[in-house]
This record gives structure tokens, C-alpha cells and sequence, in this order.
């Protein structure tokens, strides 16, 4: 088998960038499968949910905010820790940052590691890096839960669970019944598990699923517009969860090497996720991330430039 190229190294394409409305007020920028960000437009002013990777990627995303209204924009939401959703946030001037106590606490902890991680694995995504400031720090954080009005407009900010990371946080507008999920789910899009609480996220998702959302942004994937698409782009990120992390504890349960485990899961994964977007890029991660949760360590082990090469060079070399 041909070594492949690490990580998203070789992805140089350019991206189909699509800005279109899922509800009164209420946008999904999307970019065949590159980090979405979500745009919410109330009475005085907007939020914006992620940032992008860099500030030269989130000003093309004011941009376009700004052909769709004059308000200005207020807040950003940053619904977890990672660098291609924060490191954007210098672009936006005069804002309030918004993020949940433990994704802080993720930012001090590993923010510096995952920065170096990323921009290493996603070189199209950060090759504008040098407009990136430093660190994004939240100006505002909460344990569980906080309201935001926009005039009349309430963004209810929830953690409902552990999931993608230990502080994802969920944008819901009540008047509208809209979901901005973050990395919770992705829509035909492979999950990044690298950070995980694999057996948190099912019980994430059935809290998502009660919900019962009439439209949502996924973290990748496109905008799911109807009901019926929310409840596929739930199903299939609990399916690919589930199929993951069953593979894998059954090989640890078996004793077998990190090596055979990651064969293993391409057994069961392969048919039914390969043409997902990024399935090649995660599945080390994955693997190794579900490898040791299965084997007792609860908390992820941070991830930093080298330990990605030289886990890919094990697995995928």
C-alpha cells in the first residue's frame, strides 16, 4: 500500500464557499467540508458562531455578513477550543468572546500544542498563519449554560454533554428552533476524535436529538435545512462514533496492538464511512484517541506536532 501523505498536507484545492439562509435572520457558511461558521442577526446586532482558522479566512466571512446586514457584529462564539474554529477571532474588532469554562481551561491547558498540531496538519487552512495574533482567549465564559440577547433575539449557549471535546458548547435560537452544533456533528464529513469523550458523545447526541431542531449548521458538511436532514446528520455522526469506538474496545478488550486495532477499525469503518471528507486525516487520530480511552485514560493526552507524525508514520506510513 502507498504511504499517504500526511495529515491534509496534500489537500490544495480550492473550496466552494456557500452563504445561505436556514432561517429568518439566521445563516450557514459552509465550504465543502472546511470549518463552518454560523451567523445569527437579531434586533441591534450579530453573533457569529466560530471564527475560522485565520483573521485573513474570518474577514472573508465579514464580508459577507456584511452584504446581508448593516448591524454590527457583537459577539463571537467560539463552541470549542480548537484552532481552525478560534484563531480567526482577531479579525473581528470591539467583541465580546464567548466560550464555556472548560473550553477555556482547554485553551491554557493545550491551546499552544494544538495550535502548532494544526496549522501542521491543515497548511491550506492556516497559509495565511502569519495574520494569526497568539492564542484566542474567551472575554466571557460560563459553567453550563448562558442567554444572549440580541434585542429580542435570545442565542441560549448550552453544554449539554462531552463530545468532540470536553467544553463543546451547542447556539440555539429558541424563536426560529435552529441549532449551531459545532463539531458535535458533522454532515458526511468524518469526526475528529483526536480529543474525545467517546462514551459521552452518544448520550451528547440523544440530548441533541431531543431537541428536535427544524434546521442546523453542523461543525463540517453542509447546512441541514429540514428536520429529516437534522436527524441524518445526528444519525450518521452517532453511527460513525459508535462504529469507531466499538472496534477499537473490542480490540483492547482482546489485547491486540495499537497497530492491529487501527486495521481493525478500517475493517469496519471503511465501508461505510471512506468517502466521508477527512476520513483519511482522522482515522489515526481516531484510533489512537479511542485506543487509549478503552484502555482506562480518561482524559485525552494533548496532541502536539510531533506525536501527530510520529503516530501517522505507525499507522498510516
Amino acid at each position: 500500500m502507498t504511504a499517504k501523505g500526511f495529515a491534509s498536507t496534500e489537500d490544495t484545492a480550492e473550496k466552494k464557499v456557500s452563504f445561505e439562509p436556514i432561517g429568518s435572520g439566521l445563516y450557514a457558511y459552509t465550504a465543502e467540508g472546511d470549518p463552518n461558521s454560523g451567523v445569527i442577526v437579531g434586533d441591534d446586532g450579530v453573533m457569529v458562531v466560530d471564527a475560522q482558522p485565520t483573521p485573513a479566512a474570518a474577514n472573508e466571512l465579514i464580508a459577507r455578513v456584511a452584504k446581508i446586514t448593516d448591524k454590527p457584529i457583537q459577539y463571537v462564539l467560539l463552541t470549542h477550543y480548537h484552532a481552525v474554529r478560534t484563531l480567526g477571532a482577531a479579525a473581528f474588532t470591539g467583541v465580546e468572546i464567548y466560550a464555556s469554562d472548560a473550553t477555556r481551561g482547554l485553551i491554557a491547558e493545550r491551546g499552544k500544542q494544538d495550535m502548532e498540531s494544526e496549522i501542521g496538519r491543515f497548511p491550506r487552512l492556516f497559509r495565511a498563519a502569519e495574520t494569526i495574533a497568539g492564542l484566542t482567549w474567551p472575554t466571557v465564559t460560563f459553567p453550563d449554560q448562558i442567554s444572549v440577547w440580541l434585542g429580542r433575539r435570545e442565542v441560549r449557549i448550552m453544554h449539554i454533554g462531552r463530545g468532540h471535546t470536553a467544553g463543546d458548547v451547542i447556539a440555539v435560537v429558541p424563536d426560529a428552533g435552529v441549532v449551531f452544533s459545532g463539531d458535535l456533528v458533522e454532515y458526511k464529513s468524518a469526526c475528529y476524535c483526536g480529543d474525545a469523550h467517546f462514551t459521552d458523545w452518544l448520550a451528547t447526541l440523544d440530548n441533541l436529538a431531543e431537541m428536535r431542531a427544524v434546521a442546523m449548521v453542523p461543525g463540517r458538511g453542509a447546512a441541514l435545512t429540514t428536520p429529516q436532514m437534522v436527524a441524518e446528520g445526528i444519525a450518521l455522526t452517532s453511527d460513525f462514533i459508535a462504529t469507531l469506538y466499538g472496534s477499537v474496545s473490542e480490540s483492547v478488550a482482546k489485547g491486540r496492538s495499537l497497530k492491529d486495532a487501527f486495521d481493525f477499525a478500517r475493517l469496519a469503518m471503511d465501508p461505510k464511512f471512506k468517502t466521508f471528507g477527512l476520513y483519511e486525516h482522522c482515522l489515526p487520530f481516531n484510533v489512537v484517541r479511542a485506543y487509549d480511552e478503552a484502555r482506562g485514560t480518561e482524559w485525552p493526552v494533548i496532541w502536539t506536532a510531533e506525536r501527530d507524525r510520529e503516530l501517522w508514520t505507525a499507522l498510516q506510513g
